[in-house]
C-alpha cells in the first residue's frame, strides 16, 4: 500500500474533536458522602433522557468526609461526570469558580438534594438555549408552584424576598431557590462583579442582571424541603444583611457600573408602537387615565381604611403617599415608555413634589369642607375628595409630562434608558 493511502487512511479515522456540551449542570456539595450518590445518579439518568449534551460538574467544596472519593467514584463510572476538588468551602466561590472555566453554552446550578422537581429542568434552560432570555430561576412563590415546607422556612423565604423587593427594588419572586441557569456569555460578563463567595451569591448575581437589563425567566417548580438541610439560618440571615447592605452602598455610588452594562449588554426596550394602543398626546392621556381611575380607586380603598383608626387629615396623606409612589412609578413606565433603573429616584422626587400639590388641593378642600359643614358625613367627605383628587390629576399629568419627564420619549419614541442623562443618574 502506497504511502499516499496510508495516509488517507490515518486521516479518515482520527477521531473529531468533542463538542462543548449543551448544558453543564454544576452540582456545589459540601461534606455530601452519605446523599451524593442516590442523587447524582437520580439526575444523571435524567439529563441522559434529555435531547441536549450534559456535563454534570460536581464541585466538592472543602469537604471534611469521604464526599471527594464518592464524587470520584461515580465519575470514573457515569459517562459526562466531572469532579473539581475546591480547597475552600463557599458555594458562591464553587458555582464561580466552575461556571468561569465551562466550555458549555448555558450553565446551571442546582442543590445536591435535587429539592426541585427535576421536571423543570428542561422549562428552565429553553429560554436560554433559544435565546429569549440571558437567566432562568427556579421560583417557589409562584402561583402555580407546589411547595412541601414547614411553616418555619416558609416564612423565612417569604420575609427575605419581601425585603429584597424593598431594598434593592427587584422584581424577582425567590431569589434563593437552588435552582438557576445563565448563559455562558452572560456569566462571563457578571461573575467578576459579584463578590459574594457563600449564599448571597446567587441573588447578588440577579440584582446585577436585572439592574443591567438583562431578561430572566422566573419557572414555577414543585419543591419538595430536605429535611436533613444543614443551612446555617441566623448565619445565613446576617450574610443576607451584610449583603443587600454592600449592594446599596455599590449602586448609590456608582462602584457597580450597571449603566455601561445595560448600555452593552442589556436588553433594547422595543421602539415600535404596540398594535392597537394609541400613540402620542392621545395615547398617553389614554394610559395615564386608566391609571389614574386605578390610583384613585386604591386611593379611596386606603383613605376609608384608614379613617376608621385616623383623623381625615392624617388618613388623606397616608393613603395619598402609598398611592403616589406607585402611580408615579406606572406612569414613568406605562404612559411615557420608560424602561430601566436610570432616573428613576429623580422621577420618584419629583414625583413626591407633585404629591405635595395634590395633597394641597385635597387637604385644602378638606379643610374647607370641614370648616363650613362641621361634622360632615363621610359620603360627602368622599364626594369632595373625588373633586379635588380630579383637579390634582389633571394638574398631575401636566406636570409629569412638562415637568417630571420631559427629557424622556413617549412609546414609539428612542428608548430611554440608553440615554446620556439617563447613563448619568444611574451612575
Amino acid at each position: 500500500m502506497s504511502a499516499v493511502s496510508l495516509g488517507a487512511q490515518a486521516r479518515a479515522v482520527t477521531p473529531a474533536p468533542a463538542r462543548p456540551p449543551v448544558l453543564d449542570v454544576v452540582v456545589p456539595v459540601h461534606n455530601e458522602e452519605a446523599g451524593l450518590e442516590p442523587c447524582l445518579r437520580r439526575l444523571h439518568d435524567h439529563l441522559s433522557q434529555q435531547p441536549y449534551p450534559f456535563r454534570i460538574t460536581v464541585a466538592e467544596n472543602a469537604s471534611t468526609d469521604g464526599t471527594v472519593a464518592v464524587a470520584r467514584r461515580l465519575a470514573a463510572e457515569l459517562t459526562g461526570v466531572h469532579v473539581v476538588v475546591l480547597r475552600e468551602p463557599g458555594r458562591g466561590r464553587a458555582l464561580r469558580t466552575t461556571w468561569l472555566a465551562s466550555d458549555a453554552d448555558v450553565l446551571v446550578y442546582m442543590d445536591v438534594d435535587l429539592s426541585t422537581d427535576l421536571a423543570a429542568l428542561l422549562p428552565l434552560v429553553a429560554p436560554l438555549i433559544s435565546g429569549h432570555s440571558d437567566l432562568a430561576i427556579g421560583t417557589r412563590l409562584a402561583r402555580d408552584s407546589r411547595v412541601v415546607r414547614g411553616a418555619k422556612r416558609e416564612f423565612i423565604s417569604r420575609s427575605y424576598n419581601l425585603l429584597l423587593r424593598g431594598t434593592l427594588a427587584t422584581r424577582l419572586s425567590d431569589a434563593q431557590c437552588g435552582f438557576k441557569a445563565v448563559r455562558r456569555d452572560v456569566a462571563h460578563r457578571l461573575l467578576p462583579l459579584v463578590e459574594d463567595e457563600g449564599w448571597f451569591f446567587d441573588t447578588e448575581l440577579l440584582v446585577l442582571a436585572e439592574r443591567s437589563g438583562l431578561r430572566i425567566a422566573q419557572v414555577p417548580v414543585d419543591w419538595v424541603d430536605d429535611p436533613d438541610s444543614r443551612v446555617d439560618v441566623l448565619a445565613t440571615a446576617r450574610a443576607d444583611l451584610a449583603g443587600i447592605a454592600r449592594m446599596l452602598r455599590a449602586l448609590s455610588t456608582g462602584r457597580l457600573p450597571v449603566a455601561d452594562l445595560r448600555a452593552q449588554i442589556g436588553r433594547r426596550p422595543l421602539t415600535d408602537p404596540v398594535p392597537g394602543v394609541p400613540t402620542g398626546l392621545v395615547g398617553q392621556l389614554v394610559r395615564f387615565a386608566v391609571i389614574g381611575v386605578l390610583s384613585t380607586l386604591a386611593y379611596l380603598v386606603l383613605f376609608v381604611l384608614l379613617r376608621t383608626v385616623s383623623p381625615a387629615q392624617v388618613a388623606n396623606l397616608l393613603a395619598l403617599l402609598v398611592t403616589a409612589v406607585a402611580n408615579t412609578a406606572a406612569n414613568r413606565r406605562v404612559t411615557f415608555g420608560i424602561r430601566g433603573s436610570g432616573g428613576r429616584a429623580r422621577a420618584q422626587l419629583q414625583g413626591l413634589v407633585v404629591f405635595g400639590l395634590g395633597l394641597a388641593l385635597t387637604s385644602g378642600a378638606l379643610a374647607l369642607l370641614h370648616s363650613g359643614a362641621g361634622t360632615p358625613s363621610r359620603l360627602l367627605e368622599l364626594a369632595v375628595l373625588v373633586v379635588a383628587n380630579a383637579l390634582a390629576t389633571l394638574v398631575r399629568f401636566l406636570l409629569l409630562r412638562a415637568w417630571v419627564f420631559r427629557h424622556r420619549t413617549p412609546h414609539g419614541g428612542t428608548p430611554s434608558s440608553t440615554t446620556r442623562s439617563d447613563l448619568e443618574d444611574a451612575r
